[in-house]
């Protein structure tokens, strides 16, 4: 990055809510031209710096300034009408619009007598967008038939549509693959040479390493700096957000494994599993790898009863169970934490309380009363244990960071003291200091004698939890490694078609 004229200044910033200070005389610019990291762990303040910077939020002091001309943004219609356009990390698509109306909603061009809508004229414009994008999706597709994946390149599709001076990306990276990630930062960078300033949120510092240019670290919602990344490496930065020594992100300990306790034999949901069979032993960790739409989701989600299974078997402890959906799967013992914590797995407008004790209502209730104080209790044990940064038991989950919501799922399955645990994406769009505390968790799990499965497209991820890696292409399990033989090579290799043995001979 060259020496650029400040394009953005945000001077001052505070923000408090109930209990929280959020945001406490934060600092923050960005240069024309410029891709400029915005890091911390989950609550550190990056959201919500972004929400006041994008009108979503009113900020209690402060100021904003562009080209050094300070500027009032009150809404998300001020923010558009200033060039400032957001990816956010949640998905905004509306499922039931096709993926063009979603794109151009409340801006869809119109015929020449301006009357009507010119559909054509939209699809095509959407088309266009998403060729640059090299997104294979149709203009008219609907939203809720592409996968979590597509649905963030058409967020980013979307952000691009608004032609902004500056675009804010909230987690991009975190649903995409490897190819599809490296597309998106070509992208970044041709819009950088164009003078585009963007302010890039990750939690994957390998990724702020490879394309910004400065980065500002927020820690309890203040500014701890901002430099060059050329003059930091990651151990620095970790430093500065968790204002120590991390510690090892994959504290693995060898475990003796027991007997098979989950057993599924040629498990089909009729979609996307075709003939799957894993075993899954007490103290085990099973890592579950490949590309997106492999069926990885598909299995964890058969599994445990939220989709039927058309075909196959499911054996618990070497006895065939039905498993016709959660509700029975919860009586043998499974907990799922799901891919999407916001859509299936949190009642987001309930305080932190139900939220960890709805699962164990027979635990804290009496004559189909609960019993508050009981409730309270059980949810203050399962807080302090996994360290939810919560002002109260009664705040509502919507208000805690993506790391503490997914944080309260696992606690809420804790509480039943699961024979087997599903993780399906469990540190997606998590701070590094929350994955460590996650995986030290999974790791005492396994020391328990709980047995664990976890898919991950973090590549690296599964290499540090797991004891035996399964990769799946296409519905199908293709692979099979143990810890010590398996490599990132070997992996992406079976899951994109460039390895593949018998099937009986990669699950025993």
């Amino acid at each position: 990055m060259s020496d650029n004229q400040i394009y953005l200044h945000m001077q001052g910033i505070s923000k408090s809510f109930p209990g929280v200070q959020a945001l406490n005389s934060v600092e923050f610019s960005v240069s024309e031209g410029e891709i400029h990291a915005l890091v911390g762990e989950n609550g550190a303040g990056k959201s919500t710096l972004m929400k006041i910077l994008t009108g979503a939020l009113l900020c209690d002091q402060g100021q904003i300034s562009l080209k050094d001309q300070i500027v009032e943004i009150k809404d998300p219609g001020d923010a558009q009408a200033l060039g400032i356009s957001m990816i956010h990390q949640e998905l905004s698509l509306i499922p039931y619009l096709t993926v063009g109306q979603n794109i151009y909603l409340g801006r869809e061009p119109r015929a020449r007598l301006g009357a009507f809508i010119d559909w054509p004229e939209l699809y095509d414009q959407t088309q266009v967008l998403l060729d640059r994008l090299q997104v294979k999706v149709d203009s008219r597709a609907s939203v809720q038939d592409l996968s979590i994946a597509q649905r963030q390149m058409v967020e980013v599709a979307k952000a691009l549509s608004f032609n902004a001076n500056l675009i804010a990306m909230d987690e991009p990276t975190s649903s995409l693959t490897d190819r599809e990630t490296e597309i998106l930062f070509q992208v970044m960078r041709s819009f950088r040479d164009q003078g585009i300033s963007i302010i890039f949120i990750s939690h994957r510092l390998e990724e702020v390493f490879e394309i910004a240019d400065r980065v500002t670290v927020l820690r309890d919602g203040e500014t701890i700096g901002t430099a060059p990344v050329a003059d930091l490496d990651v151990d620095q930065v970790v430093r500065m957000m968790v204002g120590r020594d991390l510690g090892e992100l994959y504290p693995k300990e060898e475990v003796e494994q027991g007997e098979v306790v989950l057993e599924a034999v040629n498990l089909e949901d009729g979609r996307e599993l075709h003939s799957v069979s894993i075993t899954l032993k007490a103290g085990e960790i099973l890592g579950i790898a490949g590309l997106a739409g492999a069926g990885r989701t598909a299995l964890a989600e058969t599994l445990f009863g939220v989709r039927p299974a058309s075909n196959g078997q499911i054996k618990i402890g070497g006895r065939m169970v039905p498993v016709k959906n959660p509700g029975k799967a919860i009586q043998i013992g499974m907990g799922f934490v799901p891919e999407d914590r916001k859509l299936q797995g949190l009642f987001l407008n309930m305080a932190v309380r139900e939220n960890v004790v709805i699962s164990s209502l027979p635990e804290v209730s009496r004559f189909s009363f609960v019993n508050f104080p009981r409730a309270d209790k059980l949810a203050r044990e399962f807080i302090e244990k996994l360290k939810i940064r919560t002002p109260s038991v009664k705040q509502l989950v919507r208000n805690l960071s993506g790391g503490n919501q997914q944080k309260v799922i696992i606690a809420r399955w804790l509480t039943l003291n699961p024979r087997i645990l599903i993780l399906d994406e469990p540190t997606r769009g998590i701070d590094v200091a929350t994955k460590a505390e996650i995986h030290a968790l999974m790791n005492q799990l396994a020391m328990d004698g709980v047995a664990v499965m976890v898919v991950s497209s973090d590549l690296p991820e599964v290499l540090g939890v797991s004891d035996r890696i399964l990769v799946m292409r296409a519905g199908r399990v293709v692979a099979e490694f143990t810890r010590q033989e398996a490599t990132q090579d070997d992996i992406m290799h079976a899951a994109t078609g460039g390895k593949e043995n018998n099937a009986q001979q990669r699950v025993q």
